[in-house]
């Protein structure tokens, strides 16, 4: 019995040895110096509204029936590319230029651009959201959005009621709406049930996208940003008793810090002076402001603000897509 024992107990040793060398493998090559950031990009790109966007997973919000053009562009002059639609209306305008009417029903959609020689494509999730007048009072089905402001500031085309919510569910919330963030971790807050309600906008993902590139060329290693605060209802915002006009509200703004090494809700301490705090965040804040003024980053200029750490949370950085500079730091 006692050979027995010590035979079991070898064999347990040898496994537990076999799962820590496959566990430092991963590590080594998720954090270690063979780490190589992966951009998600195609060798082409895509015009929706107003946006741009060549990464091979993005999202776009729409309301039932709404009617939207895609284009292709192509640096390599290329024609031969495909649409496929899981629904919706499509017609052809031009060669790599379609209009697409989004269906009537809320939902998530699949569209995906093809090149059919290299069969490089872009998959585009389109989200039919729940118009905003469906609102019930303060709810929508069930789930409290609050009240929007009545009266917009000074800056009235930045503060307009949105257009219609993003149903997101429990089927739905593990979506990718861009190669390193998924839909959830946008999500209000504030606690619910399902089904619950988000706004987004396509060009605070597009943001998120462009900036976490730029802290990897930096050399500080990150597959996405913690997003410690992404949407706020009306309700949940006064709840905080943040400021009225948030850009939060809208779909435009997203608190954020680098949670890698280790993934434990809290700022990596970045400058390795061994401790994590403002200096962290003031960090991130500096490698993004570095962006603004170059041309191809004029589109995304918008607020950029630092916090330190407090009872309640720990450093992080804000960014938003409001549409002009501006600056500050807790």
């Amino acid at each position: 019995m006692e050979e027995f024992a010590r035979k079991k107990s070898s064999m347990t040793v040898k496994k537990i040895c076999i799962i820590a060398g496959l566990f430092f493998i991963w590590y080594s090559f998720v954090f270690g110096d063979d780490y190589e950031y992966n951009t998600g990009k195609a060798d082409f790109s895509i015009k929706f509204k107003d946006e741009l966007s060549s990464y091979r997973k993005m999202s776009v919000f729409v309301l039932p029936g709404e009617v939207l053009t895609f284009e292709i562009l192509d640096t390599k002059q290329r024609i031969h590319y495909v649409l496929d639609s899981s629904a919706g209306s499509i017609k052809d305008f031009t060669p790599n230029k379609w209009r697409w009417i989004s269906p009537l029903e809320k939902g998530l959609y699949i569209l995906q651009f093809t090149h059919q020689e290299s069969q490089d494509s872009i998959t585009i999730h389109v989200f039919v959201m729940v118009p905003y007048d469906q609102l019930n009072g303060e709810y929508l089905n069930g789930y409290r959005i609050g009240n929007y402001p009545a009266f917009p500031s000074k800056q009235k085309s930045l503060y307009k009621f949105p257009k219609g919510f993003i149903e997101v569910t429990r089927k739905n919330e593990e979506t990718y709406v861009s190669p390193h963030f998924k839909l959830k971790q946008f999500l209000c807050k504030q606690s619910s049930n399902y089904p619950k309600y988000i706004v987004l906008r396509e060009r605070l993902i597009l943001k998120l996208e462009l900036i976490l590139e730029h802290i990897n060329k930096k050399g500080y290693k990150a597959d996405t940003f913690h997003v410690m605060s992404g949407y706020r209802t009306p309700y949940y915002n006064q709840l905080i008793g943040n400021v009225k006009y948030s850009r939060h509200l809208f779909g435009g703004a997203a608190d954020v810090f680098i949670d890698e090494n280790p993934r434990d809700g809290a700022m990596d301490d970045l400058n390795k002076d061994g401790r994590i705090n403002y200096l962290d965040a003031a960090l991130v804040y500096n490698v993004i402001d570095e962006l603004y003024g170059r041309p191809w980053y004029m589109m995304f200029v918008g607020g950029l603000g630092w916090y330190r750490k407090t009872a309640s949370h720990g450093p992080f950085v804000h960014v938003d897509v409001r549409g002009f500079r501006a600056r500050w730091g807790d």
